[in-house]
């Protein structure tokens, strides 16, 4: 109740520092190059990388550098990989969405999911972001069926150098009770893990923006991500 108010009585503050940032802030593209392929030798394994901004690349050049390029280039030390990016600037659980109703059911071996930023930065209410994070879940298992899902957990946005205070204070009040319902939801799920966002957020390894990863952090995570999965795959049991 307390951050509830203080976000009340803060609000023309918030939302004239909001419209400053936006209006600020360098646009910086998504990351080039291709955004499915295969590589590596060994057993086959399949992955779709699924998100906002984060996920595209935006903060790098190519997508070499990116997370889905980190990802692939770890885990072809030891898979046969066959990798898939759905990713877009912007993105949030409602938008993802709707833009995965046209897709037609084809399983994957694992799902990697980077979302939730865009929800906390566009104020949408916990409960709201809640039972979209659920039609996500229930959609991602209809049309993929993976055998393994890491969600990305929210980024600190209290971190974030670009976001003055209290806006930044603010955010990233929302961003870790965003998380720590993802945390609490994906605890009783099997098969589905919480990546914690433990990349050290140093400004000098982030994007010119200010707000996005640069290499090094794309590469630490996408390392993160690839030592999980080596740990976990392949998994006990085999639904299919």
């Amino acid at each position: 109740m307390l951050d509830i108010g203080l976000r009340l009585a803060l609000s023309p503050v918030l939302l004239l520092q909001g419209a400053t940032v936006r209006a600020r802030a360098l646009k910086l593209p998504e990351a080039s190059g291709p955004r499915e392929g295969t590589i590596g030798t060994g057993p086959a394994l399949s992955v779709l990388i699924l998100g906002d901004s984060s996920a595209a690349g935006v903060g790098v050049t190519h997508q070499d550098q990116a997370l889905a390029g980190q990802l692939s280039q770890q885990l072809s030390q030891d898979f046969s990989l066959n990798w898939r990016l759905i990713a877009k600037t912007g993105a949030t659980t409602a938008s993802t969405l709707k833009h995965l109703e046209g897709f037609a059911p084809s399983p994957v071996d694992i799902v990697v999911t980077a979302l939730g930023v865009n929800d906390v930065t566009h104020a949408v209410p916990f409960g709201v972001w809640q039972r979209r994070q659920h039609a996500l879940h229930a959609r991602i298992e209809q049309l993929f069926a993976p055998r393994l899902v890491y969600m990305s957990g929210v980024p600190p946005l209290g971190l974030f150098p670009i976001l003055p205070h209290p806006l930044r204070w603010t955010l990233g009040r929302q961003a870790a009770r965003f998380d720590q319902a993802l945390a609490t939801s994906l605890g009783a799920r099997k098969h589905w893990h919480h990546m914690p966002f433990d990349v050290p957020l140093d400004p000098a390894q982030m994007a010119a923006d200010g707000f996005h990863p640069g290499p090094e952090i794309y590469a630490l995570w996408g390392k993160e991500i690839a030592s999980r999965i080596n740990t976990d795959w392949p998994p006990v049991s085999n639904r299919h």
